[in-house]
């Protein structure tokens, strides 16, 4: 192995998925020679703080507090950025491909925020940029976009792609647990940050949508066009009444195209039937539902997030980096999305069905005036259900499940009735998602 061509590369970032990165290079590092007949070894790594990293077992040599020395080394091919954020990030990758440099990154909020201009420069200065990581931690859903279902027009994609949610939302249902106590179990277990509010608002998730977009259509839809909802509000009582009705409750991201070849992106907590596999993706895994005109329905699933998930899927694109600078037919780019569909749809405009869980005082009249708001706004009611309450109960839940409408419609709806004086706490609204495909 010692003739296979060594490959070296300059790693920004040692925090969880960079350590990963070092160390499963480390074990796995002949195996990775032997399968693809080059050697990879990490020749500089950026930190903020280099006492932390030689006490763990780093060579000091190794080691700077400047990613500026990592991009200024003729001897590195490769910049590996790990560093996280928007600010720093961005200014590392920009010099980097200005440099002519490849990048591997796992920065989807990077790329939500400013991919369009760092593909742009990417292309102009014929370099690759590679994100495999950045989306559903060591699921390989970007190779299999770009690579296996290049042939294909993507018709939609709902997926699982927060293993935080998907873990809360999972003991919430399993257990019995309040949001907050499974949040916490969350934090305690590692699963979630100390500040997990990136994850609960559904903008994790959101970051990730956009990519999977921009790959599906060519379209990079920027983050105030997309709808994105979290799970704080989501409760026992809508957990209990969805599995009464054969529903379970995820947060979903949704990427398709209407009728009219319109892009829908959105996330949001969502009734999904039992019937359907995404319903049982339960704890930290993640899964992807990937909808072809050729192919018919793919499923991806697997570890979204997590050190050793990650940076699997950050040594692929390493490998796949110094496969293309030893490449004697040059670089290959892959799979390059055009823009061949409409424009982002907006949200007041995507249909679906829905249900609506009230809290409203327990006396007559207040259905009444309940439906008779909906039919103002021409929305029908399937099925209505209010739980037993004491016969002292001054108070009751009402959950309503309703025909579909556009959401814009249904909003207007829902603050309508928010202003009654018989509603006395803030509407819950869901969407009920129709998945198309194979069941479980």
């Amino acid at each position: 192995m010692e003739d296979f061509p060594l490959v070296q590369f300059g790693l920004a970032g040692l925090g969880n998925v960079g350590a990963g990165v070092y160390k499963n290079l480390q074990k796995n590092g002949e195996l990775i020679a032997s399968r693809s007949g080059l050697r990879l070894a990490a020749k500089r790594i950026a930190v903020r703080d280099i006492a932390k990293h030689t006490a763990a077992g780093v060579p000091a040599e190794l080691l700077t507090t400047d990613w500026r020395e990592l991009v200024a080394d003729p001897e590195i091919k490769v910049i590996v950025e790990l560093i996280g954020g928007t600010t720093e990030a961005y200014d590392l990758v920009k010099t980097a491909l200005q440099a002519r440099k490849a990048v591997v990154t796992g920065n989807k909020a990077l790329l939500a925020e400013r991919g369009r201009e760092l593909v742009a420069l990417a292309e102009q200065e014929d370099v690759p940029l590679y994100f495999e990581a950045a989306v559903a931690g060591g699921i390989p859903i970007i190779k299999a976009v770009r690579e296996a279902l290049i042939g294909n027009n993507i018709l939609a994609i709902y997926s699982i792609i927060n293993g935080t949610t998907n873990y809360i939302l999972s003991r919430m249902s399993d257990a019995g647990l309040s949001y907050e106590a499974a949040l916490g179990e969350a934090q305690q277990l590692g699963y979630a940050e100390a500040d997990p509010t990136l994850d609960v608002t559904g903008w994790d998730a959101g970051h990730k949508a956009i990519v999977l977009a921009w790959l599906s259509y060519g379209s990079w839809v920027k983050p105030e066009q997309i709808h994105v909802e979290g799970i704080a509000h989501i409760t026992q009582s809508d957990l209990q009444f969805a599995r009464g009705m054969g529903y379970a409750i995820k947060l979903l991201a949704v990427i398709r195209l209407d009728s009219s070849n319109n892009i829908e992106v959105r996330v949001q907590p969502c009734l999904v039937s039992r019937s359907s596999i995404l319903a049982h993706i339960s704890g930290v895994m993640n899964a992807v539902a990937v909808y072809g005109d050729i192919v018919g329905e793919t499923l991806f699933y697997g570890s979204g997030a997590g050190q050793d998930a990650t940076s699997s899927s950050v040594l692929s694109d390493l490998v796949d980096a110094a496969d293309n600078l030893t490449n004697e037919a040059g670089v290959n780019h892959g799979f390059v999305p055009q823009g061949q569909y409409g424009a982002t749809l907006p949200v007041d405009d995507t249909v679906s069905s829905y249900y609506l869980r009230l809290h409203v005082d327990d006396r007559p009249g207040v259905v009444a005036s309940i439906a008779g708001i909906l039919a103002e706004h021409s929305i029908g009611i399937l099925s209505m259900s209010q739980p037993e309450v004491a016969a002292s109960a001054t108070a009751a839940d009402l959950m309503l499940m309703l025909h579909k409408a556009p959401f814009g419609q249904m909003k207007a709806a829902r603050d309508t009735i928010a202003g009654l004086d018989c509603v006395i706490a803030p509407p819950v609204l869901l969407r009920v998602e129709s998945l198309p495909g194979r069941k479980s």
